[in-house]
This record gives structure tokens, C-alpha cells and sequence, in this order.
């Protein structure tokens, strides 16, 4: 192969060049993600848009992906193989929705909310840039709304405990 994206200085037994990395199923996505945009935009017939996802779900390496996607535009976010040891990050809000959700038994609650709303802002910037932690916002927000839902049964039980001793003080 002599491609650009399997050339390097990278010798054996040193690390791999990133076209030969294994893709992950979020790099597969994202391919799709591409090939789908392209599809809509027109740059890809139906034929060619399901033979292309069809090997983007079977691709193994970012060399594969690279081959489906080569010639189309990126949309943002998505990465590319020679790039791909740069530019990936983790988005810090789903970190943050993430600490709020764990975090709220030891701040009596407070940070529920913000635990609710950060893992769905999260959730669509890492949908909009390609980031990672997509499961720490999913995560967060979902804490999140378990201990919003802990908190409206614990004062509902509040609630009907006071209106008993209240019943029982005045039947008494």
C-alpha cells in the first residue's frame, strides 16, 4: 500500500500508523453520519449511500472508513484517521453532568438539576462535534433524573406522613 495515510515515519515494530488503528463503533457512526449528510445533500445516489454504510458497519480501521468517505466533505467533528491521536477530546459538560449526578446525595440534592441540564446540552454538542462522553452525559442526566424523581417521592412521603400525625392528633 502506498497510500498517504499508511506512509509514514513509522517504522515496525513502533506504533501504527493511525490508518491501521481499529475504528470503534463511534468512528463508525460518524462515517455514517458523513455518508448520510452527503445523501441528503445529493452527492450520493441511494445505491451508493447503502453499499457505502453497508461497509462503513463492517469497516475495521480508519483506513477502511478513510476509503468510504475520502471523497466527501467532512461535516465538523468528524475525524479523520491522520488526525485522530490530536483531535479527540472528552466534552467537559458531560464530565460536569456527570459529577453533578453522582455528586447529588452529598449536596442534599442541589445538584440535580444542573446535572439534568447539562447532560442534555452535553449530549448535543457531542452530537453536533463528534466529541467523547456521550455515556457521561447519559449518565449524568440520568442520576440526574433519578434523584429528581427520589426527591419528589421523599416529600410526597413527607407530605402524607404530616397530614397522618395530623389526622390521628385531631382524632385523638
Amino acid at each position: 500500500m502506498t497510500d498517504e495515510t499508511t506512509r509514514g515515519s513509522y517504522s515496525q515494530p513502533g506504533p501504527p500508523a493511525p490508518a491501521a488503528i481499529r475504528a470503534t463503533d463511534r468512528d463508525r457512526d460518524l462515517a455514517i453520519g458523513v455518508l448520510q449528510e452527503s445523501y441528503s445533500e445529493g452527492r450520493l445516489t441511494k445505491a451508493e449511500h447503502d453499499a457505502r454504510v453497508g461497509r462503513a458497519l463492517t469497516a475495521r480501521t480508519y483506513a477502511d472508513l478513510g476509503l468510504l468517505t475520502a471523497d466527501l466533505p467532512a461535516r465538523p467533528g468528524y475525524v479523520d484517521a491522520p488526525d485522530i491521536l490530536q483531535r479527540r477530546h472528552t466534552n467537559g459538560l458531560a464530565v460536569a453532568a456527570l459529577i453533578c449526578g453522582v455528586a447529588q446525595p452529598f449536596t442534599a440534592m442541589v445538584t440535580t438539576i444542573p446535572a439534568i441540564a447539562l447532560g442534555h446540552i452535553a449530549r448535543g454538542q457531542i452530537k453536533r462535534t463528534g466529541d467523547d462522553g456521550r455515556s457521561m452525559a447519559t449518565w449524568g442526566m440520568a442520576l440526574g433524573w433519578a434523584g429528581l424523581a427520589a426527591s419528589v417521592v421523599f416529600i410526597l412521603a413527607v407530605l402524607a406522613l404530616i397530614v397522618v400525625v395530623a389526622r390521628s392528633a385531631h382524632g385523638s
